[in-house]
């Protein structure tokens, strides 16, 4: 989720870039550094902690840091520690060639080994740094042949810009999935991760597509097809965001900007974790050793977290056959849990800072369990009161209500329960390498659906915007899911609304439903889909109307069916979420309501 800016043209590029970064902080704030070329050598100034520490390591050079062609970078860390070494822009043994780079390069250990062997000398933990040094060892007096060259030896998903002292105004980007746009001024051009980065001095743009290279000077830009070098054309488009506008990256709202974000944070999830064999989740901090014996889970969390870790209980008892109790941690924390030295606490928490979450932490450490943090934000507090952590890579989230980090929540938990399935050896290697490959496709997934839902699931929410009332209805993986998408609906929208284990329904809430009654039932493939066909039909006999949410290619009898792409049954938790969450957007926004700050909610709940 890092940011890139990049700028060429007459000006002193300094300031430019920094307001760049400013913009592009929502995609990380672990570290950030400026590269910038001035009299046939590269300056650099790198700092760790937000854009303040940047700004204050860039005054004190005094004016040495300058330039008309710079790069800067905002970093959200995943390969090495967060460390000014570790900070981009990386730069080959030489100090010549510069890059900043967003994404994972998946074949970097090879490539650093073939590096170091012909001569080059690291001074990062990254893997950002060997394109660099690849770049450096094709250069040849054509900067962009060396990134095209380099390119074609990369494996990922990645965007970076290069630059070298040597080609001075001249700037190169690549993009491997992910987001890279260009920004054409009066004999100047931009290039960034996203619009926002240089809206505020150019409106004319031309987006780079996935697997395309795109060199940039002050005349312009020119794009080229990696493999064989062919130029391609590509149009200019005009912008017509305001400054708001551009925050949201043109989406309306924050909220609507997250949803359409969970396939890119899925894919940061799931970036350098999955292996044919299984899951290497790296250094945790919990050895394999402990959890090829731990005795029992327990998964704490609140709220959207709770959620996600009622999906990993199913996955984890499911796949590794560990036993797992799941509980609110503001209950936990009271209620004098039995655990000890041979228990393993799972603590989730979007922003490492919930109070309830952190004193259970707390608690289960002093009776001698290992904690296990799942949460998004580096350096957070769940991050130091853990024996390891994972960490969910979705970026920063500004709406209040939480969807893109639940998404992220559910895969980073799966990816565990894989792990542990495979230390316990539950799994054969057939169904391994399928949810391997499956999971690996979720992102694919996601970004599809998320355009085909959109329409049906606006249509659900213009007709039942006034209901004073809903009822969501799911068993077992579908019942977490319904009660996540019942907490959107009453967080934004503030319709009154029950979610239910659907076996419970006749123990009283089927008292509730008559012919104004909307009834959502997550109806996906699962063991248990028979049964909640039944729980259809006992609704539809009281004359309640019933939106289903359903896998594709099977049948359910239901007045509005949403359906979502077949994959494993365990899986479709993190599909099945997204038409939940549009229909509590649309829903909300019929209404008139400011989704994005919905009334006494705040985004990190840090008192009990």
């Amino acid at each position: 989720m890092c940011g890139i800016i990049g700028y060429v043209g007459p000006r002193e590029c300094r300031d430019l870039l920094l307001e760049g970064l400013r913009r592009l902080e929502y995609r990380g704030y672990d570290s950030a550094g400026l590269s910038l070329i001035a009299d046939d050598t590269v300056g650099s100034v790198h700092a760790v902690g937000n854009l303040d520490r940047l700004r204050a390591a860039v005054a004190s050079e005094n004016g040495h840091l300058r330039g008309s062609t710079g790069i800067g970078h905002t970093r959200w860390a995943t390969h090495g520690r967060v460390t000014e070494a570790n900070a981009h822009p990386h730069s080959d043994t030489s100090n010549r060639v510069h890059i900043a780079l967003n994404g994972i390069v998946e074949n970097w250990t090879p490539l650093r080994e073939q590096l170091q062997a012909n001569g080059a000398e690291f001074t990062s933990e990254t893997d950002a740094e060997v394109v660099a040094h690849l770049i450096a060892q094709h250069l040849n007096g054509d900067l962009t042949e060396a990134v095209r060259l380099a390119y074609n030896e990369l494996r990922g998903h990645y965007a970076f810009v290069a630059m070298s002292a040597d080609h001075p105004g001249v700037l190169v980007g690549a993009r491997k999935e992910c987001p890279l746009v260009i920004g054409l001024g009066e004999g100047e051009s931009f290039i960034a991760s996203a619009i926002p980065a240089f809206l505020a001095e150019t409106r004319k743009v031309q987006l780079v597509q996935d697997g395309e290279i795109v060199e940039v000077t002050t005349e312009g830009s020119r794009f080229l097809e990696p493999l064989t070098g062919r130029p391609i054309e590509r149009a200019v488009e005009e912008v017509d965001w305001d400054d708001e506008a551009a925050e949201k990256g043109g989406y309306e709202t924050f909220m609507l900007k997250e949803i359409h974000e969970q396939a890119d944070a899925v894919a940061e999830t799931l970036a350098d974790r999955l292996h044919p064999e299984g899951v290497d989740l790296g250094e945790i901090g919990i050895s394999d050793e402990f959890l090829r014996n731990v005795r029992r889970i327990v998964i704490v969390a609140c709220g959207t977290s709770y959620h996600a870790g009622l999906v990993g209980r199913y996955s984890i008892e499911t796949w590794s056959r560990v036993p797992v109790e799941m509980d609110v941690a503001s209950e936990f924390r009271y209620r004098n849990p039995l655990i000890d030295e041979h228990d393993l606490v799972i603590a989730i928490s979007q922003s490492g800072e919930t109070a309830d979450t952190l004193a259970a932490m707390r608690l289960a450490r002093e009776r001698g369990a290992k904690v296990l943090a799942i949460t998004n934000i580096m350096g957070s507090q769940a991050t130091r009161d853990s024996d390891g952590v994972i960490f969910t890579r979705a970026g920063l989230e500004i709406g209040v209500a939480a969807t893109k980090t639940f998404v992220a929540q559910v895969i980073a938990i799966q990816l565990f329960a894989l792990k542990l399935a495979g230390l316990h050896g539950t799994l054969g290697p057939e169904v391994t390498s399928r949810l391997v490959v499956e999971l690996r496709q979720m992102p694919h997934l996601i970004a599809e659906m998320v355009e085909e839902v959109d329409e049906p699931v606006r249509r659900i929410a213009q007709h039942w915007k006034d209901c004073g009332f809903f009822l969501y209805l799911g068993r077992h993986v579908g019942l977490a899911i319904c009660l996540e998408g019942a907490l959107k609906l009453k967080e934004i929208s503030y319709i009154p609304t029950d979610a239910y284990a659907a076996g419970e329904m006749k123990h009283g809430p089927i008292a509730l439903l008559d012919e104004q009654t909307p009834v959502v039932c997550v109806a996906t493939d699962s063991p248990v889909l028979d049964k909640v066909m039944s729980n259809i039909a006992e609704v539809q006999a009281r004359g309640a109307h019933v939106v289903a949410i359903a896998t594709e290619g099977t049948h359910v009898d239901a007045e509005e069916v949403i359906k979502i792409p077949r994959t494993d049954w365990l899986l479709q938790p993190a599909l099945a979420i997204v038409p939940l969450q549009l229909l509590a957007y649309y829903i909300a926004r019929e209404r008139g309501l400011n989704v994005d700050q919905p009334r006494n909610l705040a985004k990190t709940v840090t008192v009990e």
